[in-house]
């Protein structure tokens, strides 16, 4: 084990932990060269089970042993010494604004993007999640995604990074484990050149929005449907007006005592349990 101790957070070595922001990370100008970083070691287990690489460690002296099958890991993939710094827990608390009590966190190569077209090939439950701007919702909408077996997650250029730090560790590791991508690299990709890509590919798309008209989510004909592609919107003002009426089904999630609408995240859950239905028997 490549082990550094660090005197000071103005070195180098550290800045992927210290002082470059998530869009520096991210190096739009040089996706190949981005980074993200994992933090625990239930993530970046998972991080490095989806074949992700591993540029470094940062962790407390005393999570060395219990780290260490996680860089053994990291340099087989890698096939060379991974750098693990470690310095004075308070120094290191700096960094993250409280104690490394998950243990350790870990800068990771960014991974190349499939197509969408690559994705929605063998796909028959998809979700599309338009510009969801907290983090934390992005992570649970990924974690709901997994255990209800959604095939892939499409996020359109106005949402916010999956591989944030923040919605990484709220999905738990789970945005290495579902497929997704990027449907339209710029805002104006959205909606109509992005659900004509999904209706080439055979979907239906269903809004979940609040309209008069809307189906409820138990709708049988909903579930008919082969190749479902199930979109929400952002928190406070949901989908775009032009979104739901590029959508071919409007869809609501039926509540009791006059409440109107879920959390952004709850909603994908509930949406999830009810139309992904072989992941509801898999247990069965």
């Amino acid at each position: 084990m490549d082990i550094v101790q660090i005197a000071s957070l103005d070195q180098d070595c550290v800045a992927p932990y210290v002082r470059l922001t998530e869009r520096q990370l991210r190096s739009k100008l040089e996706p190949e060269k981005g980074i993200f970083i994992a933090e625990s070691p239930k993530v970046i287990a998972r991080a490095l089970d989806a074949g992700m690489r591993a540029q470094s460690f940062l962790m407390e002296r005393r999570w060395l042993e219990m780290a260490a099958p996680l860089v053994a890991q990291a340099e087989a993939q890698a096939g060379k010494s991974v750098p693990v710094y470690t310095g004075e827990p308070d120094m290191l608390a700096h960094i993250t604004g409280f104690r490394l009590t998950r243990g350790v966190l870990c800068a990771m190569s960014r991974p190349k993007l499939p197509a969408v077209e690559e994705l929605l090939q063998d796909a028959h439950r998809v979700a599309v999640l338009e510009g969801i701007v907290d983090h934390t919702n992005v992570g649970a909408a990924f974690r709901s995604a997994a255990a209800l077996d959604v095939d892939a997650v499409l996020v359109t250029p106005t949402c916010c990074d999956p591989l944030y730090r923040r919605a990484v560790r709220v999905s738990m590791g789970t945005v290495f484990q579902v497929p997704w991508t990027r449907i339209g690299s710029e805002a104006s990709d959205w909606p109509q050149v992005g659900m004509a890509r999904l209706h080439a590919a055979g979907f239906k798309t269903a809004a979940f929005a609040l309209a008069d008209d809307a189906l409820l989510l138990g709708d049988p004909r909903l579930q008919a449907e082969d190749r479902l592609a199930l979109v929400f919107g952002t928190e406070g003002d949901g989908l775009a007006r032009s979104t739901i009426a590029s959508c071919d089904y409007v869809v609501k999630i039926p509540m009791a005592n006059h409440v109107d609408s879920l959390n952004v995240a709850a909603a994908t859950a509930v949406a999830f349990w009810q139309l992904c239905d072989h992941a509801r028997h898999a247990g069965q």
